[in-house]
C-alpha cells in the first residue's frame, strides 16, 4: 500500500505547546458546553433514554460518527504538534472525542424532547474507532469523513426545530447536511509516481423532505394551503482533494489541514435518489 510522507517524529514534548493545548482544550470543552446548555438544553428533566434510530433517515447517526471522527483527528494532531508520542496521541484524541460526545449524550438524557440515545453512542464510538484504527494500523487516514451543507426550503415551515439562522440550520436542518466518505485513491490503488497523491473520491449521503423526525406533521403555506413533502434519501459521488497530502505547506500547517478539511471542498457531483433519479450538479448542490 502506498504511504504518505509525514513530518519527522518529535524529539520530545514541547512544554509551551503542550500547556497551551491543555488549556485551550479545557476552555473549548467548557465554553462549548455552556453555550449549548444555554441555547439548546434550556429545560432540565430527570435522566431518561429513548430510541431515535429511525428518525431523520439516520442522518443524525451519520453526523454523530463524522463529528466523533473529526474530533478524534483534531485531538490527535494537537497532541502530536505538542510532541506527544504517536500511540499516546491516538489514544488521547479518541478519548477526548468520546468525552465530549458522551457529555452531550448525558445532556440529552436530561433534556426535554430528547433523551440518552444508545444509537448515538454507537455512532460516536464508530467514528472514533475509524480514526484510531486507521492511525494505529496504517499510520495514516486512508478513509476520512467530511461534512457539507446547503440552504434548503424546509426550515421556514418549522423554524424552532430546523433552525432560524444559517448557523442553527447547519446543526439542525438534516435536509441541508451531507456526509461524505472520502477515500484517498493513491493509498488504495497501485498507481505510478506521477499520480496526484492528493486526489480523493467521495461517496456522500443526505436526506430531503424531512420536517419531522419520524414523519412530517401537517403544515400550511402563507396562503393557508396544506403543503406536503416526500421524504427520500440521496446518494452522491464526487472527486475531492486531500490538501494535507500536498507538500507545499509547512509541517505544522500540514498537520492540521486534514482536520480543517472536515468541510468538503465544493466539486462536481453525481446524485441518485428514488424521486428524481440521476442528476448532475456542476459545483454546489441546489437549494431544495
Amino acid at each position: 500500500m502506498p504511504t504518505v510522507s509525514v513530518s519527522p517524529e518529535p524529539t520530545g514534548i514541547n512544554q509551551g505547546r503542550f500547556i497551551g493545548v491543555l488549556v485551550g482544550t479545557a476552555a473549548f470543552y467548557t465554553v462549548t458546553l455552556l453555550m449549548l446548555r444555554k441555547q439548546w438544553y434550556k429545560k432540565k428533566v430527570p435522566f431518561h433514554s429513548f430510541n431515535d434510530n429511525a428518525e431523520w433517515l439516520q442522518m443524525d447517526k451519520v453526523g454523530h460518527a463524522a463529528t466523533a471522527y473529526c474530533m478524534s483527528r483534531g485531538g490527535y494532531e494537537l497532541m502530536r504538534w505538542s510532541g506527544v508520542n504517536e500511540r499516546a496521541s491516538i489514544l488521547t484524541g479518541g478519548l477526548l472525542a468520546l468525552l465530549f460526545q458522551t457529555t452531550l449524550e448525558v445532556y440529552d438524557g436530561h433534556a426535554e424532547g430528547w433523551g440518552f440515545s444508545k444509537g448515538d453512542m454507537i455512532a460516536n464510538v464508530a467514528g472514533t474507532a475509524l480514526f484510531m484504527g486507521q492511525q494505529y494500523g496504517a499510520g495514516q487516514q486512508v478513509v476520512s469523513l467530511k461534512y457539507g451543507f446547503r440552504k434548503t426550503i424546509f426550515p421556514p415551515y418549522r423554524p424552532n426545530l430546523l433552525g432560524k439562522t444559517t448557523g442553527q440550520q447547519m446543526l439542525k436542518d438534516y435536509n441541508g447536511q451531507q456526509y461524505w466518505v472520502s477515500v484517498n485513491l493513491a493509498s488504495v490503488l497501485q498507481v505510478g509516481p506521477d499520480f496526484p497523491r492528493w486526489l480523493n473520491l467521495d461517496v456522500g449521503y443526505s436526506g430531503s423532505g424531512m420536517i419531522g423526525g419520524h414523519e412530517n406533521p401537517k403544515v400550511v403555506d402563507a396562503a393557508g394551503n396544506e403543503v406536503t413533502f416526500t421524504r427520500y434519501r440521496q446518494f452522491f459521488i464526487s472527486p475531492d482533494a486531500d490538501l494535507s497530502r500536498v507538500g507545499a505547506f509547512s509541517p505544522s500547517l500540514q498537520r492540521f489541514i486534514g482536520t480543517a478539511q472536515f468541510f468538503k471542498i465544493p466539486a462536481p457531483s453525481l446524485e441518485f435518489n428514488r424521486i428524481k433519479g440521476v442528476r448532475f450538479h456542476p459545483l454546489i448542490l441546489p437549494k431544495e
